[in-house]
């Protein structure tokens, strides 16, 4: 079977060479950092359609994580377009982090447009390093299809740890690695290295829930889905939260 993964990416690799091309020559990155944000932007909608129920559900406990009642104090990892305030409880202050700077006008759009939400920072930096963030000064961590692309999970854990308060929480909705042996994964190994060029770094056959079970949380609620999302390639979901 490895034999047809590896023939069917040669194939795949020929038909997309010009983008392979652009990224040898490290001409791909700044086209994403242009044009990701839009996109992402036009797919976290259709995505937070068809992922509602879920993240109401994910969300809804996030006013028990306020130190102080109705004053919740948010950090979002990947906050993208901010596709996700709408599902945030009303007196959430959040600072929003991304690596692409061409998501901050995108930010502030969904901020005006959720009145609810109260913005403290956008920062622009990785998931890995948030030495602006200071030591237990969050209650909850939040990440939706970020952990897919970050460089190293175990030092996004880290990060999430030390920010959180003790008592604190990190919620994540993320797709990873389909179960072994099935189509899903077949064809998630064939397009995994012209979809990791495509969107910006996104592994399809990450397995990050291994990541989370040694990341020393004092309590981890996961649960493996089928979202019911269009592109069946990223339905395989985990969800849940871990307690600092």
């Amino acid at each position: 079977m490895e034999w047809v993964v590896w023939a069917l990416r040669l194939v795949l690799g020929i038909l997309t060479a010009p983008v392979h091309l652009l990224g040898v020559l490290g001409l791909w990155a700044p086209l994403c950092q242009r044009y990701f944000p839009p996109c992402m932007r036009w797919l976290s909608a259709r995505y937070n359609e068809e992922m509602a129920g879920t993240k109401r559900a994910l969300f809804g406990g996030l006013p028990g994580r306020a130190r102080t009642p109705g004053r919740l104090t948010l950090l979002e990892l990947g906050c993208g377009s901010g596709a996700n305030f709408a599902f945030f409880p009303a007196g959430t202050a959040v600072t929003c982090v991304d690596p692409n700077p061409g998501f901050e006008r995108l930010v502030r759009r969904s901020l005006e447009a959720h009145p609810h939400v109260r913005g403290l920072a956008f920062l622009r930096a990785s998931a890995e390093r948030l030495p602006r963030v200071p030591d237990a000064s969050v209650d909850a961590v939040v990440c939706t299809l970020v952990l897919c692309s970050v460089s190293s999970l175990g030092d996004v854990l880290r990060e999430v740890r030390r920010v959180l308060r003790t008592g604190g929480a990190f919620y994540f909705l993320e797709h990873v690695a389909a179960e072994p042996n099935t189509w899903t994964a077949f064809w998630q190994q064939v397009l995994a290295p012209t979809w990791r060029l495509i969107f910006d770094g996104c592994d399809l056959t990450r397995e990050t829930w291994k990541a989370l079970e040694r990341a020393g949380f004092s309590e981890l609620q996961l649960q493996r889905i089928q979202a019911p999302v269009s592109w069946k390639i990223i339905r395989p979901h985990i969800v849940g939260f871990a307690v600092k």
